[in-house]
């Protein structure tokens, strides 16, 4: 636009210099004012007509530079988003694009306390999972941040990968992930519910005994290996993922912490799954990795029997009669009683294949893990060794389940007399070291939603 503005006051002026020669000619005849005249007139186009040749030459110069900087630019765009997917860094996608990935939040996959899973479709042809973090706008920030600081920068086999992100003003936070097709672990070890209509079945031993070396492997590479060390804090069944392999990828970091390695624990609200959590963290000592250990050897004991280690009994129609059982204690005395064959899903023990040492060891690691003295715990290096057979595996000592104490409370009692006496006796339980800083922890998170 601007050339050709000049353009045309160029040729406007030559114009107008020529038609003033023109008259100057008719009218001074070849006077000496004339003389000078011409002499002025010509010498103003020359300049003119030198103006736009400089001009026209550094347009062109300029043309260039921007068409050879555009096309560096486009290549150091390409390498750079090459290099982000080569070192795994995440990719920030526009809303926009996900909605319509998702087919506008129709594809529900999953829903949970704080999100909700999306499968979705990239122009690419890739398919992925679309994690909506449904908290209020504090809370879910902290949840984003929590995951996307825990899982965007480690690269393991069994951890879930998060291919990006998304964090436009207004909208809900959303995290993109590789879609794994299988679901989660639950579907797989627990009877499947009349209204439960995902994927699923009965997993074989030989393939849960797999589940639990990937998910220890995920879980000291966690621990170990990564610079600062990442407490998942949220090991439960409905956080693996089982690839069409059926090995197990380790998800969900929302509640995950990052902690140095001169770090011993760290403290932290409680938040988690009702029989997952273990004692320091109800007694608000502080986490560690022990605490995702303890998570750990519960799910472990889980995949074991094939049902919940915590849930209610009895009729169904009088609640009065309904009471708490806690799998870990009836498996522990049934290792007493050596009936360890009894523990093991029935389903399991029906489809046969199952080999005893092995399920002798799968739950002296479980009962060593859910240990209540944090120290008495193993590492998950440990874990994956003993696993592996490159460890010998020794019978875990007795432990005092206080969880079988809070289930036992009746949860109307007014005075709460009870719960103070067990909270009042529980740090001496777990580590007596460490003061706790709670008298009501036990009876507010047994109750918590799973």
């Amino acid at each position: 636009m601007e050339d050709k503005k000049a353009n045309i006051v160029a040729v406007t002026t030559v114009v107008a210099l020529i038609i003033l020669i023109i008259v100057s000619r008719v009218v001074l005849e070849l006077s000496k004012a004339f003389f000078l005249i011409c002499g002025a007139g010509v010498a103003v186009i020359l300049a003119v007509f030198a103006y736009l040749i400089i001009r026209r030459h550094y347009n062109r110069r300029r043309m260039l530079m921007e068409s050879r900087l555009v096309s560096e630019g486009r290549e150091l765009r390409t390498e750079y988003s090459f290099l982000r997917k080569v070192a795994g860094v995440p990719t920030k996608f526009r809303h926009k694009d996900l909605e319509e990935a998702t087919d506008h939040f129709r594809s529900l996959v999953g829903q949970g306390a704080s999100a909700t899973v999306f499968k979705g479709i990239l122009n690419d042809g890739t398919a992925v999972a679309v994690k909506r973090i449904n908290n209020g706008e504090e809370r879910g920030e902290k949840e984003f941040r929590s995951e996307v600081a825990a899982i965007a920068s480690v690269q393991h086999v069994n951890l879930v990968h998060l291919l990006g992100y998304c964090c436009s003003p207004g909208m809900p936070r959303l995290l993109v992930y590789e879609f794994i097709p299988n679901g989660s672990l639950d579907c797989w070890i627990f009877p499947r519910r009349e209204t439960q209509n995902r994927r699923g079945g009965c997993l074989s031993w030989e393939s849960r005994y797999r589940v639990a070396v990937d998910v220890a492997k995920a879980l000291s590479y966690l621990h170990h290996d990564c610079r600062s060390r990442v407490l998942h804090l949220d090991v439960k069944p409905e956080n693996i993922l089982l690839d069409e392999n059926y090995r197990a990828i380790v998800a969900d970091f929302g509640l995950s912490k990052l902690m140095g390695k001169d770090q011993s624990r760290v403290l932290t609200t409680i938040r988690g799954t009702k029989g997952y959590l273990a004692p320091e963290w109800l007694l608000e000592q502080g986490v560690s990795e022990k605490s995702d250990i303890y998570s750990y050897g519960m799910v472990l004991l889980e995949m074991i029997g094939g049902q919940r280690n915590v849930c209610l009994i009895g009729n169904d129609e009088n609640r009065a009669e309904k009471k708490w059982q806690y799998y870990p204690k009836i498996v522990n005395e049934k290792m007493r009683q050596g009936k360890l064959m009894e523990v093991v899903d029935q389903r399991v023990l029906e489809g046969g294949g199952i080999d005893e040492k092995e399920v002798r060891r799968l739950v002296y690691v479980a009962l060593w893990c859910i240990q209540e003295k944090a120290r008495l715990r193993p590492t998950m290096a440990r874990v994956v060794e003993m696993l592996e057979g490159r460890t010998a595996v020794d019978e875990p000592p007795e432990t005092r389940m206080i969880i079988v104490d809070l289930l036992s409370i009746d949860e109307d009692t007014p005075d709460g007399h009870h719960r103070r006496k067990i909270a009042a006796m529980a740090p001496h339980l777990v580590d007596s070291n460490l003061p706790s800083t709670s008298t009501c922890s036990f009876a507010m998170s047994i109750i918590s939603p799973r």
